[in-house]
């Protein structure tokens, strides 16, 4: 019988700039009676990575360009977080009353550039907004390698966001940083139970694994944003989350 464990770590403290989060998963996972092992993946939540990195930004201090004027009045937003998410993206998909979409740096097409201010402290409310990390796989590979270090083990690390998707209603757990672990696997070649030859299987694994993550993980007050996923084989050295980013020119939806 196969099985694959989803452990939401319990006592993660609230993280501050700066914050060392290899010690701080290393602590919470023993403080759960938890200790790492070969294989292991560690899923953070990307809001704890942005926060560890300083990514913070006061919108008070942002002076918006005509461009993000311009876009403002589209969405209805305020023109100082549109020019944030201009900042941070490379293209406007989408710009509708109360939506803007864009294809960030890291080519993820998300709302708002990942830019939000849930889960922010009382003293960080108000026009204080954070960014998502800004290279998300070079964050989980400085993770993963802290971790490898530290326990002696051979584990992955995945940064994970809740994105919408085109297609259906609701946002998911989405994998945007990734090391040490299988993003993408090609069943292309392979048979199926009746020795058919697969055509065009190619899964998404990375994003599975989010999405399980984000179960366990919670989207509000749970107060968990460090899970332990155990029980699968799937290490990877070359592959990252951006291996998951469908290329601009096979976009089926422009």
């Amino acid at each position: 019988m196969r099985a694959v464990n989803f452990f939401a770590l319990e006592g993660i403290p609230s993280i501050k700039p700066g914050a060392d989060l290899s010690t701080v998963i290393l602590v919470a996972l023993a403080a759960n009676g938890l200790e790492l092992a070969d294989n292991d993946v560690v899923v953070l939540a990307q809001k704890i990575v942005s926060k560890s990195e300083n990514r913070y930004v006061d919108l008070e201090v942002v002076t918006p360009s005509a461009k993000a004027i311009a876009a403002a009045e589209i969405c209805r937003k305020d023109a100082r977080l549109v020019e944030l998410i201009l900042r941070e993206s490379v293209e406007i998909v989408r710009c509708v009353p109360n939506i803007l979409i864009v294809r960030n740096r890291n080519g993820l097409v998300l709302a708002n550039a990942g830019i939000d201010q849930s889960n922010l402290p009382d003293g960080e409310q108000g026009t204080s907004v954070l960014l998502l990390p800004e290279n998300p796989d070079a964050s989980a590979a400085g993770i993963r390698d802290a971790l490898r270090r530290q326990s002696g083990k051979k584990v992955g690390v995945g940064i994970i966001d809740s994105l919408g998707r085109a297609w259906r209603i609701g946002t998911s757990g989405t994998l945007i940083g990734a090391a040490g672990i299988d993003t993408v696997r090609d069943m292309r070649g392979q048979l199926d139970l009746f020795g058919r030859v697969l055509q065009s299987t190619i899964l998404g694994f990375g994003d599975e694994l989010a999405a399980g993550a984000s179960l366990v993980m919670g989207q509000a007050s749970e107060g968990t944003p460090v899970v332990l996923i155990r029980g699968l084989t799937c290490s990877s050295e070359t592959q990252t989350a951006r291996t998951l980013v469908r290329p601009p020119h096979e976009d089926l939806f422009k």
